[in-house]
Order: structure tokens, then C-alpha cells, then sequence
């Protein structure tokens, strides 16, 4: 062999190693292997590695979080998995790797639009936690971003998945009631007060900093860290985008409705006098074109159930009425209120659990994700659809923060006519924290 053949056959050698040794994933790895990374796992984002580390041909490469008893949960969530995760403190570094499919975003709702935002700037899926934005704009952005970089964004609206409940819509659009005209939700919860913060110290296991990331810098107290911040609008979104979301959208769903016309919202911070922010009770209605309507009904300190459970959703017909009392159950009543149709819950509901109130149906919902990952499958609840219904829930505490009727338009849910309700519709950022897309 001369020195030309034995260069041109080393190189072929090398360059066929190279490719062979290049870690491939997702939709082309000869396995099917889908490899994921998760931000926030104190508690929510702990149960997303803890289930998705069961499903068949996925790994959790990485574990994101800025608090220490965090990591811990994230890891023990992990720890009779077949590998075991990497920790990245710094979800900047983290989207920059080149080694994983799929971010999955369980971090504090002001951290929500802009990791997904990284996450598919960065060529990477993005299963994002509702609500999907701090505010409206957000969700608009993100829309704008699965567009132009070609990557899918999930939205944790898990009902969406359940396949009783995909039955049920069909059921719907197919007149089992009729025309479904109204709608109504609710949720119930016995929260206690969350009291007057100190302003102490930052713990030592806390990066306040990096936790704070895109938001407004405000000092640390002692009643935020680890979930309170839900009831803070610097960071949180209140009862309505924390668990009103899912009502909400099944709701919209069932009914075949996009934007508002009009949306009004009563209530406030009734049940204590303490730092929360955000109303504890909330009862807000929301009209469409072609008369339709829903409301939905938040009481976060008293727990009283509505027809018999904690969360629900109702629809009305003009030949019947569906319940559903928060889990993949649902009953249909004809037009003389008679029982004609019930599919009980295959799993146990508990509508206040923190983590996860449906327990093993949401598996169908990650499931659909990596499917949809592997050309198997379609999003579920696709950004578009998050986006809408996440909407209703910011334009009811727009109303309540405003004191006003919001009318909106029908073809993208924008306020009109309203420079204050407007003012809400984006947020500041910190300082080098801005969103673009």
C-alpha cells in the first residue's frame, strides 16, 4: 500500500469511527432513545424525572435546579434509574449541550416562556409546565419561536392526553348534549396564610440570583422560597394560571372555542390578611362569539367541594349536560337530568396534591411527548392551544387587577380600548434578561 491509499483509507476509517461513536438521539438514534433534561425539581419537576425515567427508552441526562434540597428531591426522584443524572446549576449552560432531546420545565412560573425560550433557541423540545408564560405576550412569543426554529413545545395540560377524556370531546362535537353553549369550573383548597415576611439573609443552599433570573429584583424574604412565590405577581401568576389553567382549557376544548370576546373577574385577597398577593377567591367569566360562555370559580382558602369535588368542569347543553370531577371521569345527563352514560375514574384524585392531582394519567401526557419526539405521534397540547387557554387565565387578573370589563378581540384575544389593561399584557425584566426570539 503506497502513502496516498494508506491516507485516504485511514481517513474513511477515522470519519466512519467518528459516526459511529457521534451520540444520536431522539427520532434518529437507533434505539429510539429519547434523552431529556429538567429544570426545577423540588417537587413538580421531581415527579417529571421520576416518571419519565420509567417510560420505555428514556433517560434523564440532567437535573436543574438553583437550591440544594432541590437537587436532593430531583436525585432520590432518580435514584433506581439505570443513569443517573448530571447536575447543572445554571440553565444558560445547560441548553448549551449538545447531549440531550428534550428540556422539561418545572421551575417558577416567572421562568417558564424564557428557559423554553432557550431551550428551543438552543435546537432542543421543550415540555413546559402551565401556565406557558408570566404573562400574555410570552405565550405569543413562544409561538413565534416553535416557528421559526422548528421545535415542539408541550404544554403540561395533562387532561388533554387522557384518553377518556379525548372520547368525551368527540362525544361533544358529536350533539351527545347538543350544543354545549356554557361552561363551568372551579377549584377549592384549604391554603393557610403565608404571614409578613422577614427580609433575612439568603440561605447558603439558595443562588437567589440565578432563582430571581428574568424577573425584577426584589430582596429575599423568608415567605417565597420554595412555593409561596405562586401568590407573588413579581413571580407567580395566582390561583387561576396555577390550577385553574386545566379546568379552563377543558372547557375551551370541549366547547371548540378559541378567543374571548369579554372577560370580567371578581374577588381579591379575602381570607387572610398577609403578604399574598394574588386573589384567594376568584369567580371569572369569559364570552364568545356565537354565545357561548365560561366561568370559572377559584376559592384557594376554603375547600368546600363543588358537586362533590374539589375541581371539576361542567358543560351545558341544550339536549344534556358532562361532568367531570377533575380526573379522567365523566358523566352524561340528558335533557331531563337523567344519568345515561358514566365512565368512572381508573385512578384515585386528589385534587389539592401539589405535584400531581391525577396521579398515573398523566403518563399518557409524557408519553404523547416523546412519541411526538419519534414522528409517532402529535402534541396534544400544542403551544398554540396552551397559549389560548392560558390567555383566559392572565385576562382574568388583568380584570381583577384593573377593576375592569375587558373586551377583547375574537381573532387573537388582544384587550381593546383599555391602556391600563394593556400595561399588563408584558412585563419588565431584569437588567440583560429581555426576551427575544
Amino acid at each position: 500500500m503506497d502513502r496516498r491509499d494508506f491516507i485516504k483509507k485511514t481517513a474513511v476509517a477515522t470519519a466512519s469511527t467518528t459516526i459511529l461513536n457521534f451520540p444520536i438521539y431522539g427520532k434518529n438514534a437507533p434505539s429510539n432513545k429519547v434523552v431529556v433534561a429538567i429544570m426545577g425539581v423540588n417537587s413538580r419537576g421531581a415527579y417529571h424525572a421520576k416518571s419519565f425515567s420509567k417510560l420505555p427508552n428514556v433517560e434523564v441526562a440532567y437535573l436543574c435546579d438553583v437550591e440544594d434540597k432541590a437537587i436532593k428531591n430531583g436525585l432520590d426522584a432518580v435514584k433506581d434509574a439505570s443513569r443517573q443524572p448530571a447536575i447543572i446549576k445554571d440553565i444558560r449552560q445547560l441548553v448549551t449541550k449538545n447531549d440531550f432531546d428534550a428540556l422539561l420545565i418545572a421551575a417558577p412560573d416567572h421562568w417558564h416562556a424564557p428557559a423554553a425560550l432557550m431551550g428551543v433557541s438552543n435546537g432542543k423540545h421543550v415540555y413546559v409546565e402551565k401556565p406557558c408564560g408570566h404573562n400574555p405576550y410570552e405565550s405569543e412569543m413562544l409561538i413565534e419561536a416553535r416557528n421559526k426554529y422548528g421545535k415542539l413545545i408541550q404544554v403540561g395540560s395533562q387532561r388533554r392526553s387522557f384518553p377518556t377524556l379525548i372520547e368525551a370531546v368527540k362525544e361533544v362535537r358529536g350533539g351527545i348534549i347538543g350544543n354545549p353553549y356554557f361552561a363551568k369550573a372551579w377549584y377549592t383548597n384549604s391554603r393557610k396564610p403565608i404571614g409578613v415576611g422577614k427580609k433575612v439573609a439568603v440561605p447558603s443552599t439558595l443562588d437567589f440570583e440565578l432563582w430571581q433570573g428574568p424577573a425584577p429584583r426584589m430582596p429575599y424574604q423568608d415567605n417565597v422560597v420554595p412555593y409561596n412565590w405562586h401568590w407573588f405577581w413579581n413571580w407567580g401568576t395566582g390561583e387561576a394560571c396555577n390550577n385553574g389553567n386545566h379546568e379552563i382549557d377543558c372547557c375551551r376544548w370541549f366547547m371548540g372555542l378559541d378567543f374571548p370576546t369579554k372577560v370580567t373577574s371578581s374577588g381579591g385577597r379575602y381570607a387572610y390578611k398577609d403578604d399574598w398577593q394574588t386573589p384567594d377567591t376568584q369567580v371569572a367569566s369569559f364570552e364568545f362569539e356565537n354565545g357561548k360562555a365560561i366561568t370559572w370559580e377559584g376559592r384557594s382558602c376554603n375547600s368546600f367541594p363543588v358537586d362533590g369535588s374539589g375541581r371539576g368542569f361542567i358543560i351545558y347543553g341544550d339536549k344534556g349536560t358532562l361532568v367531570n370531577k377533575g380526573g379522567g371521569d365523566y358523566q352524561v345527563f340528558d335533557d331531563k337530568n337523567k344519568l345515561v352514560k358514566e365512565i368512572k375514574p381508573g385512578t384515585k384524585l386528589d385534587p389539592n396534591n401539589t405535584v400531581s392531582a391525577t396521579g398515573d394519567l398523566e403518563l399518557t401526557h409524557f408519553t404523547n411527548f416523546v412519541d411526538t419526539i419519534r414522528e409517532n405521534a402529535k402534541l396534544t397540547a400544542p403551544i398554540e392551544e396552551g397559549h389560548k387557554s392560558v390567555l383566559l387565565c392572565h385576562l382574568a387578573n388583568i380584570s381583577q387587577r384593573t377593576g375592569s370589563t375587558l373586551h377583547c378581540d375574537p381573532t387573537n384575544g388582544h384587550i381593546k380600548d383599555n391602556k391600563a389593561a394593556m400595561q399588563l399584557w408584558k412585563r419588565e425584566y431584569a437588567k440583560g434578561w429581555a426576551m427575544t426570539v
